[in-house]
């Protein structure tokens, strides 16, 4: 799915995408008002592509039409394996790009962001590193996000964002065997072990992956309720970066590992 606030120029990103003039664009902001789907076949790979309706803030959105039409939308990140989130280079990092990218993240979709208009900026290279630098700050729960500059005006940068697609969905579909995170697991431990809380330290006993897409791991430790989320948040990134994992949600659930003596002496 491509998604973004109106004007960002998604309709022409999908239109420059497929070769022909499929979707209506224009100046105007809000010409697109359902999720209109498009096949297309990229180097032999059969891709489904949905264009959205621009998402402007809730207070903005007054006629029943574009509630319906961003309505829409969601449902389309909802069913989407990788959502492209075009920015404007020229107005990057509004407030409601953030909460669209809040929502992809926490849906557990694959985000790539594409910074559009790239024909319009003066300074390609001070801007580019600015906004890297602010994509690592405002953006931190998919640490190493891929980030492309394109111009869906002129075609430019198009098959660099299409290998950042292929790339995320790769990550967003991996896999770990619980051997190699449990050796992984040691070494962090050894390392860094979790904190103590209330005088009692807490013990990790080892971590799984539960699922993909995106990748879910569980951790069985003492007391999940007590682990700190920095901690959590300390395993995640380390994680990451163990088993390169950019830019994709990483979730971790903590349980309890079952202790078969538990209740005994009560039942004596």
């Amino acid at each position: 799915a491509v998604v973004g606030r109106p004007n960002a120029g998604k309709s022409t990103l999908i239109n420059a995408l497929i070769g022909e003039e499929r979707l209506l664009t224009g100046p105007e902001a809000g010409i697109t008002r359902d999720s209109i789907s498009v096949d297309w076949d990229w180097r032999g790979r059969r891709i489904k592509l949905f264009d959205t309706a621009g998402m402007r803030r809730k207070s903005k959105v007054q006629e029943k039409l574009e509630k319906l039409s961003v309505q829409d939308g969601l449902r389309a990140i909802r069913f989407a394996e990788i959502v492209i989130i075009m920015l404007d280079a020229t107005i990057p990092f509004e407030k409601q790009d953030l909460q669209i990218a809040d929502l992809i993240i926490r849906e557990g979709r694959a985000p790539v962001i594409a910074f559009n208009k790239w024909d319009l900026i003066d300074n390609p290279q001070e801007l580019l590193a600015e906004l890297r630098e602010k994509t690592e700050r405002l953006l931190p729960q998919v640490r190493g996000i891929q980030a492309v500059t394109v111009s869906a005006e002129t075609g430019r940068g198009l098959d660099k964002l299409m290998e950042s697609v292929i790339k995320t969905h790769k990550v967003w579909n991996s896999r770990v065997s619980t051997g190699k995170l449990n050796r992984w697991l040691e070494g962090i431990l050894a390392h860094h072990p979790p904190p103590a809380v209330a005088g009692r330290r807490l013990k990790i006993k080892y971590v799984t992956q539960a699922k993909t897409r995106p990748p879910g791991f569980v951790v069985s430790c003492s007391r999940p309720d007590a682990m700190p989320q920095s901690y959590v948040r300390y395993l995640t990134n380390s994680l990451r970066e163990a088993f390169d994992m950019p830019g994709v949600p990483i979730r971790m659930a903590l349980r309890t590992s079952d202790n078969p003596f538990a209740g005994r002496a009560k039942k004596r």
